[in-house]
């Protein structure tokens, strides 16, 4: 008994024998991050996004026959509470405001910072996470153009409000010069939901004060608060959006043999929290 305890142990010990990842090692070695190839993969992301928005406007009564079939099983699940919480929003202005701002600039500011974040202050784990963010966000692109799908705002037959067009806060999709950068059609899955959760779970795994983890935490609920109370998002959306961040995930351990917060073998130590659970330090 003892020696197939023995055999175990050193089959999962023995590097040989453990999964490196699919990209070759040279690949996978310790070198600091640089800013223009961070930029390029940025810009490259965008291009695609714009094949992807410019492919869906002739599909717009798909989406909006996806939008009602998630609806429809949604009824089916019990899970139209959110038609009530979208009421109760609207019925109180200020707090509409407030969702609507939030919707329209956290996304877009929040998720930059908390990469920049990590690539100044923790570079030896930042292609990791950047890589799950970049996986995440083109399983979310391919789901836009494989399913598209209409939010709830714009299905009014299921009586939903859209904060934004019924207070005129800035942000609003039916703007022209705001849908002209921007795809209506893509609720399915939440993008908003996939990167607010990297941005929770990198800031909580990463940061040092107790504070800054929570608040880390505390951004991906109050971000599904707000897709929800704004009509942008059913709740299947967010599971979507979970989802597609978890095979994201599942594509940079793919690539690489480790997780996205585990440093590689030879990498400085740059600060690692004190509460960085094992395995997080390069080397093991």
């Amino acid at each position: 008994m003892a020696a197939v305890d023995t055999m175990h142990e050193s089959s999962v010990d023995d590097p040989e024998r453990r999964f490196t990842g699919i990209l070759p090692h040279r690949m996978l070695r310790w070198r600091r991050p640089l800013w223009w190839q961070e930029v390029a993969i940025i810009a490259f992301g965008y291009w695609l996004y714009s094949l992807g928005r410019n492919a869906i406007p002739e599909q717009a009564s798909i989406a909006l026959r996806h939008g009602r079939s998630i609806q429809h099983v949604q009824d089916i699940l019990h899970l139209n509470f959110e038609l009530s919480f979208n009421h109760f929003v609207a019925e109180n202005a200020w707090l509409a405001q407030v969702l609507d701002y939030y919707y329209a600039t956290l996304h877009f500011l929040v998720t930059p910072v908390v990469l920049v974040w990590l690539f100044v202050r923790r570079p030896h784990l930042y292609r990791g996470a950047r890589t799950v963010l970049v996986a995440t966000t083109l399983l979310g692109l391919l789901g836009f153009v494989l399913y598209p799908t209409a939010p709830p705002r714009l299905l009014p037959q299921f009586d939903y409000v859209d904060t934004v067009l019924k207070f005129h806060t800035w942000g609003s999709l039916a703007d022209p010069k705001i849908a002209e950068h921007s795809n209506q059609f893509a609720a399915m899955p939440s993008l908003h939901i996939g990167w607010a959760l990297w941005c929770g779970i990198a800031v909580f795994v990463c940061a040092r004060r107790m504070w800054v983890r929570v608040l880390g935490l505390a951004y991906p609920v109050g971000t599904l608060v707000v897709i929800l109370g704004t009509a942008n998002h059913f709740i299947l959306d967010a599971v979507g959006g979970v989802l597609v961040l978890g095979l994201g995930f599942g594509v940079q351990y793919l690539l690489s043999g480790r997780g996205a917060f585990v440093a590689p073998v030879g990498a400085p130590d740059f600060g690692l929290p004190e509460h960085a659970v094992p395995g997080l330090r390069a080397g093991t």
